[in-house]
């Protein structure tokens, strides 16, 4: 019962895949024709989370809220189905921007309790985390220009509030342009962090089994996202703009250095031993 009730979580985790698909197209080209497919089929995956909460709960003879992964999925549940009454009761669609990679992130790492064979291939193994490495650095460097942006976009501000407009004044992108600017490449580093930490979390799973949600460097990774996925919302939803914005991009550039520190070690170990 036990590995059904995971399997139920992987199919969920999978029919929540076009919620981020359309979340990801919505930041990046402000499209939402694939709304309904994502809102369909993130509501079955909603029901099978709950086909295996109630399943593993059976099994047990308990409330399955006995560790991480157990409470995570609940908390996807819950997460979800405040969605589903949100929408149905407000049509609130630009929150799912927020919702739709937070289910799903949260499903995919409930669904990792139970192991998996190591890896068999050694190729598969080192493309697998060097794809995974440069999703993150394509996410980090979309995040510097948003950061130079936000900083560029600051010192305008404040040229246009002074009566006397220091020499670079004329040479600065107007702040309409500038805000473009930070709106895309806000979105393309959260595309490519999301594809990322993705991609990294499955690699740690297959590579350590469990043992890797408690490695301090994972948090960091996870916080970093958290952090970008709360700026991106708070642009698209709450219609965050200027001085506000600016502030939140560096705050997420400064929390993504730290993480790349963090991560710096692990990388030369593994090449150091070999791996």
């Amino acid at each position: 019962m036990q590995d059904t009730s995971i399997l139920w979580l992987r199919v969920a985790a999978l029919l929540y895949v076009p919620g981020v698909i359309q979340a990801l197209v919505s930041l990046l080209r402000r499209e939402t024709r694939l709304f309904g497919l994502a809102f369909g089929t993130f509501a079955a995956g909603t029901v099978l989370q709950l086909v295996s909460i109630v399943e593993r709960g059976i099994a047990r003879d308990r409330l399955p809220l006995n560790n991480f992964f157990e409470s995570m999925a609940a908390c996807a549940f819950l997460v979800a189905v405040a969605f589903l009454i949100v929408y149905w009761r407000y049509q609130f669609q630009s929150i799912g921007v927020f919702i739709y990679p937070l289910v799903f992130v949260m499903t995919s790492i409930a669904s990792f309790e139970a192991p998996v064979e190591t890896w068999t291939n050694a190729g598969v193994r080192s493309a697998w985390l060097a794809i995974h490495v440069l999703l993150i650095l394509l996410g980090y460097a979309a995040l510097v220009v948003t950061a130079l942006a936000s900083l560029f976009y600051l010192i305008q501000e404040r040229q246009l509030k002074s009566k006397n407009p220091g020499k670079w004044f004329d040479r600065l992108p107007a702040l309409g342009t500038i805000d473009g600017l930070i709106t895309k490449s806000m979105a393309v580093g959260f595309c490519f962090i999301t594809l990322g930490v993705v991609a990294g979390s499955s690699w740690a799973y297959v590579e350590w089994g469990t043992r890797w949600m408690g490695q301090e460097r994972i948090a960091f990774s996870f916080l970093t996202w958290g952090l970008c996925l709360v700026m991106v919302f708070l642009r698209a939803s709450a219609g965050w703009r200027g001085r506000k914005a600016a502030f939140m991009a560096l705050t997420v550039l400064g929390c993504s250095a730290l993480t790349w520190i963090a991560h710096a070690g692990l990388l030369s170990g593994l090449r150091s031993s070999g791996h």
